[in-house]
């Protein structure tokens, strides 16, 4: 099987944030139908989206594919014969071995498929803002609080100044102290948190930049977010979605981290060095 007839889907997650109108009208029909595209003519798609066929052609042609039957060879390869590993459903009589594994193939599929739609431009954007920024705080709440947490314990490494609050009153009341000098980092999986949009409406108000780690859907968080970075993952009889993304957004937060770092240079390892002084009075 060449490039082409692969990951059709996750080429157009990957490029949703640079579609214009028109193309993010095709994209939404494609990822919520694709079973449909596969049986559809170009004909149908347009009369379905009253939109031209050339537009469709167009839109096929501005994500990598020869045309529009090399989209519908790609779909047809990622639907009717999908890799079975990750979401395997897990069974009353599976040993505890069984289960284990089976989490252990989840993880690493919702790494692999968030690793397929992670765009390169948004890292390098996301990275060039959190340099820039005079002050960097984190969000998140519940699950994504932990990320929050956990990302808070890595960029403290780095010497730039970096907070995180777990408690939805002290998030707002740091983001309200927040100027557009400042970037804030917003983790949540579905982007309609409540508590996380409460935070959006006052960082917009202050003009803050604002980098959303979530799931690929349109939210409220992803339309005013100025970057998004997305995660990819399913739902099973026993994990929730939200659940099983926590592996990658704990693997993009270590990217930014990673990137920075190097970025920094001398910089950063000083900042390093003087975290592993201060931790070797904790040793014995």
């Amino acid at each position: 099987m060449d490039n082409e007839t692969q990951h059709g889907l996750a080429r157009i997650r990957s490029n949703y944030s640079k579609f214009s109108d028109k193309e993010k009208l095709i994209a939404d029909y494609i990822l919520e139908h694709p079973e449909m595209i596969i049986h559809y003519t170009i004909n149908q798609v347009a009369d379905e989206l009253e939109v031209a066929e050339s537009t469709v052609f167009r839109f096929c042609k501005r994500i990598g594919f020869k045309g529009y039957q090399a989209l519908k060879i790609a779909l047809a390869a990622e639907i009717v014969t999908p890799i079975k590993d990750i979401h395997e459903e897990i069974n009353d009589g599976d040993s505890m071995a069984t289960v284990s594994e089976k989490v252990f193939h989840s993880n690493s599929k919702t790494l692999e498929s968030t690793l397929q739609i992670l765009d390169g431009q948004a890292i390098e954007q996301a990275v060039r803002t959190l340099l820039a920024a005079r002050k960097i705080e984190l969000y998140g709440c519940g699950g994504s609080a932990v990320v929050a947490l956990d990302g808070y314990h890595k960029f403290i490494r780095s010497g730039l100044s970096v907070s995180t609050q777990i408690d939805s009153h002290m998030q707002l009341m740091s983001a309200s102290q927040l100027e557009n000098q400042d970037a804030a980092v917003i983790i949540s999986h579905s982007g309609t948190t409540k508590d996380s949009l409460d935070v959006l409406r006052v960082l917009k108000e202050k003009d803050v930049k604002i980098i959303a780690v979530t799931n690929f859907a349109k939210s409220p968080l992803t339309k005013e977010a100025d970057i998004s970075l997305y995660t990819v993952s399913e739902e099973t009889d026993f994990r929730s979605e939200a659940f099983s993304s926590r592996i990658a957004q704990l693997s993009i937060m270590d990217a930014l981290y990673t990137n920075i770092m190097i970025a920094m240079q001398d910089k950063g390892k000083r900042s390093l060095e003087r975290m592993r002084e201060a931790m070797s009075l904790k040793r014995l």
